[in-house]
């Protein structure tokens, strides 16, 4: 697990240092990163806690996405998805009372997976529902990413 996001962090940080300094930010990039510009001129990001946690996470549920399609054994519920209201943000004011709701939300629907399987595909959709309705307020960068999780 902590092998898998220093391999993304390292490969994001490799990525990004080509970025020259005067390229256009994307709505995902401004979301998820602090940029800081070193002195031959090149903006280089770093992924907040937030975002890395939030990539965790989304790698996390097209597995368990792949095993509630094919009906596999759904497993225990990811200690690390808690963390989701302490990790670090990128701009902190972020981390209001709308936030948490949703947070408790998505929390609260990926516990049910776990707890009730029969129900998996509903827990998990309505788990996806409260991600989309927080990055439509806080960060809609990675929205179009994280509707490909829905199973239909």
């Amino acid at each position: 697990m902590k092998q898998l996001i220093l391999l993304l962090s390292f490969a994001i940080l490799s990525i990004s240092c080509d970025k020259k300094v005067d390229e256009k930010v994307t709505d995902k990039e401004a979301c998820e990163t602090d940029s800081k510009v070193n002195k031959d001129g090149f903006e280089m990001y770093e992924m907040s806690e937030m975002a890395a946690l939030m990539e965790q996470m989304y790698v996390d549920n097209e597995r368990l996405k792949e095993r509630i399609m094919k009906g596999d054994t759904i497993g225990k519920f990811p200690q690390h998805f808690i963390r989701i209201h302490k990790a670090v943000m990128t701009d902190e004011t972020d981390k209001d009372a709308f936030f948490n709701e949703q947070a408790a939300k998505f929390i609260k629907a990926q516990e049910l997976i776990y707890e009730d399987p029969k129900n998996a595909k509903e827990h998990f959709n309505n788990g996806i529902d409260a991600c989309i309705k927080c990055h439509e307020v806080k960060c809609g960068g990675p929205i179009p990413k994280i509707k490909k999780l829905y199973i239909e």
